[in-house]
């Protein structure tokens, strides 16, 4: 049955024992009241199925047989849920307790806006934090060479980031978003596009969602840790099949998105990136020509999704082209003051009874 709570948090797992029980204690220890918890597991073997029925009382588990991939999981476990907003998680996650509220609350205070990210922060694989605190993520960004990055990635945390700000898109890792905004930029009824499989998922729902409209608010009141496991130096330790992924995703992603005047603005950019990308396939990363194998065996799929996508685009050209920078790019959003906090809290308690 679906829920009627005004939040759910989403998880998928694929043997993820290591992570899954600290991160699902740190989400039922949030502050934000009356929220659900749906759980899809994707087939795991690693112990991570036991570990999860310890949380059955608490959470809403579903098994699948097989491995269907992040994005289809993802959509399966909103799909269990009518809540006005979802807080896609992923299991190497760490929440500070307010962590909810604090994206809710800024959220709530602009209806164009359609996800909502916070500060996440380096943590080991251990769940230890490390002697240096680095950040992992304040949202995504672009660059013109079409390479989707994490702001602040990898930077000493020094107090930086401090303010609210519209940002381009954010991490699925611990991504807030709208339920309007999800019906509204479904295509086919999905929103993290199963093609995908997993990674980049949530920068092709980033990129759609700035075509049709909506924002993405980064706050720094809300706050948790992450795993970091896909960084751009550390290609050669990943698995052939994420790799593989990872060169599909970048291509689908620009049939999908890609309008006319964004290429004409960097095509040097991106024809530069393209020849590196299908050097490297073709002189070292075998494994990876499966990409544009899958690519042409869909591309008639691909493209009635882009044509609907095209249809639907609300901004204009040099919106989108703004975007598209070396340097991060952030626009200021509005502080939430103590007053508007306080009126968002005792708006989310009252609604729940």
């Amino acid at each position: 049955m679906a829920s009627k709570t005004s939040l759910t948090v989403t998880l998928v797992t694929y043997n993820s024992g290591r992570f899954i029980k600290r991160c699902l204690e740190s989400v039922l220890e949030q502050k934000y009241p009356n929220f659900d918890v749906v759980v899809v597991d994707n087939a795991s073997t690693d112990g991570t199925i036991d570990i999860l029925e310890q949380f059955s009382g608490q959470c809403r588990i579903y098994y699948n047989d097989q491995n269907i991939g992040f994005a289809a999981a993802q959509n399966q476990a909103i799909a269990l849920s009518q809540s006005e907003w979802i807080l896609t998680l992923n299991p190497d996650v760490l929440l500070l307790p307010d962590f909810i509220q604090a994206l809710v609350d800024a959220g709530s205070s602009d209806p164009k806006t359609g996800t909502v990210c916070g500060k996440l922060l380096t943590i080991r694989a251990s769940f230890d934090l490390p002697d240096k605190q680095l950040v992992d993520s304040t949202g995504i960004y672009f660059t013109p060479m079409l390479r989707h990055l994490d702001r602040g990635s990898q930077e000493v945390d020094n107090g930086h980031y401090l303010n609210f700000e519209y940002v381009f898109g954010a991490t699925a890792a611990a991504a807030l978003y709208r339920r309007a905004m999800i019906d509204d930029i479904s295509i086919q009824g999905e929103f993290f596009d199963p093609d995908f499989f997993v990674y980049r998922e949530d920068a092709d729902v980033a990129w759609r969602a700035q075509l049709m409209g909506w924002r993405c608010m980064y706050t720094p009141l809300a706050r948790g840790y992450h795993v970091r496991n896909v960084l751009p130096g550390n290609r050669r330790a990943l698995p052939t099949v994420i790799n593989m992924h990872s060169v599909k995703n970048r291509f689908l992603l620009r049939i999908k998105n890609m309008t006319p005047d964004l290429y004409r603005r960097n095509w040097l950019s991106i024809t530069g990136r393209d020849l590196v990308v299908i050097g490297a396939c073709l002189l070292h990363e075998h494994s990876s020509l499966k990409a544009f194998w899958y690519l042409a065996r869909n591309w008639r799929r691909f493209w009635t999704k882009r044509e609907e996508i095209m249809r639907r685009r609300r901004v204009k050209d040099d919106y989108i082209a703004s975007w598209f920078s070396y340097e991060p790019v952030s626009r200021p959003a509005p502080r939430l003051s103590a007053r508007a906090i306080a009126r968002s809290t005792a708006k989310t308690r009252s609604a729940r009874g």
